[in-house]
């Protein structure tokens, strides 16, 4: 065989033991979970934003950017609901690459999953204790969320998953809100058969084990854009594109209908300062149509301490992205304000 094992890992259960979460946190996420649920379900007007960092690189830095937006969110969160967006895979279209925390919980150095899921697992929990706020991630890897699953209050499946099998099964025995991207061709379909899936019950194998779900009604659509066949980046946040999403929902057999606009990837074009004027427009989308202000729940947005990108093997800037470019702290600071003037 071409594939060998280089270590065993420990069960989730044995990571959770290892890093455990207190009563306090656990209350909190129980807090926070409902909260979000609430939104979701009509009986919260909040709104919400997903924002942080491309990919959470440093502890350090991630903990002082959650920790500068719960300052926000102490002035902020009668409007909104602030969830932390703390990735921790980060998905390589050709393979190669830096692909996370899990994977290098050192971005320079050679691969180490064990203290990959440790590195991951105690910065989330970290971040919870010193900001108050539950946060985000990606389920890159369906098998592996069971090491996050009693701390995170959002999770997200991206535009090359979406199709996935294991991703939609795995959705559907989750109970806080998953959103679904639109894959990366645009196709609005493949995006809604994902939730219908992830909306159903399930029976099939999850960590070698037989289980049944009984369905995700908090499963949602992400819009982040797509790509012709040419490479060329097409926009699906604008007004028309909302307007277009509803009557498919109406006509599709979903519970709790609910759109987040991701305002980076293709929605943007990965120019991230237009991140801010994207925003800005679907809100004034809602806010044109009381249909879609039921209907578009949130944003996603990609900022970090420090505006823009750099390279692994460069003299790292603190709190700068290594992957996409992202919006720094003083812009994420004014939009959140702006978000909320405009709700």
């Amino acid at each position: 065989m071409t594939m060998r094992v280089n270590k065993v890992l420990p069960q989730p259960a044995e990571l959770k033991e290892m890093f455990p979460l207190s009563e306090n946190m656990k209350c909190l996420k129980r807090k926070r979970d409902e909260e979000i649920r609430n939104i979701f379900t009509g009986k919260s007007e909040k709104f919400i934003v997903i924002v942080g960092p491309c990919s959470a690189d440093n502890e350090d830095a991630v903990c002082e950017y959650t920790e500068r937006l719960a300052k926000v969110n102490e002035k902020l969160s009668d409007k909104l609901m602030i969830i932390p967006r703390i990735y921790t895979n980060k998905p390589r279209t050709t393979g190669s690459g830096y692909k996370g925390m899990l994977h290098q919980p050192e971005p320079d150095k050679a691969p180490d999953l064990f203290a990959g899921i440790c590195a991951i697992r105690k910065m989330h929990i970290h971040a919870m204790e010193i900001s108050g706020l539950t946060s985000a991630d990606e389920m890159l890897y369906p098998e592996n969320r069971s090491y996050l699953d009693d701390v995170l209050s959002y999770e997200a499946i991206g535009a090359r998953s979406v199709e996935n099998q294991q991703h939609r099964l795995t959705a559907s025995g989750m109970d806080i809100p998953i959103g679904m991207k639109n894959p990366t061709s645009g196709d609005l379909a493949v995006m809604l058969n994902s939730i219908l899936a992830a909306q159903k019950g399930h029976n099939f194998i999850y960590r070698g084990q037989d289980v049944t779900t009984n369905g995700n009604p908090y499963a949602h659509a992400i819009l982040r854009g797509g790509v012709d066949k040419y490479g060329t980046c097409i926009p699906n946040y604008h007004y028309e594109d909302l307007a277009r999403l509803m009557e498919l929902y109406e006509k599709w057999d979903l519970k709790n209908p609910a759109i987040i606009v991701d305002a980076n990837h293709s929605n943007s074009n990965k120019k991230h300062r237009e991140q801010i004027r994207i925003v800005s427009e679907v809100l004034h989308s809602r806010n044109y149509n009381s249909d879609l202000k039921h209907l578009v729940k949130g944003v996603m947005i990609e900022s970090y301490l420090v505006e823009g990108t750099q390279s692994i093997d460069s003299k790292r800037v603190y709190g700068k992205s290594i992957t996409d470019p992202c919006i720094g702290w003083n812009d994420t600071e004014a939009l959140l304000y702006k978000i909320a003037q405009m709700c």
